[in-house]
């Protein structure tokens, strides 16, 4: 089966920076769309960043210069760096990956989440 993991959260103060990684492993084929999305306490989910296939990374209006998106392909990995933190961004961000699965269909997959929390 296929598993994404994020890892790199953290408490960290506000104009911190903190990096996030989403590994991908398991049984697929190729990937396709990554994208990272956030959910507050009492808070719907929210996009983050996308990197989609063929074109550059696009973020939410909240983040845009801010945050940084980027992957590798040969890693199978994700990355969100997280620069200019505010207590605002403090949630549980979680790595949403399109995997295609030898014989079968596009597939989404989503990870168990990071927690992080920006606070003095």
């Amino acid at each position: 089966q296929v598993q994404v993991v994020e890892s790199g959260g953290g408490l960290v103060q506000p104009g911190g920076s903190l990096r996030l990684s989403c590994a991908v492993s398991g049984g697929f084929l190729s990937i396709g769309t990554m994208a990272w999305y956030a959910q507050a306490p009492g808070m719907a989910r929210e996009f983050v960043a996308r990197i989609e296939g063929g074109t550059g990374p696009r973020y939410a209006n909240s983040v845009q210069g801010r945050f940084t998106m980027t992957r590798d392909n040969a890693k199978n990995t994700a990355y969100l760096q997280m620069d200019g933190l505010k207590p605002a961004d403090s949630a549980v961000y979680y790595c949403n990956v399109d995997v295609r699965r030898d014989g079968g269909p596009l597939t989404s997959v989503w990870g168990q989440g990071t927690q992080v929390t920006v606070s003095s």
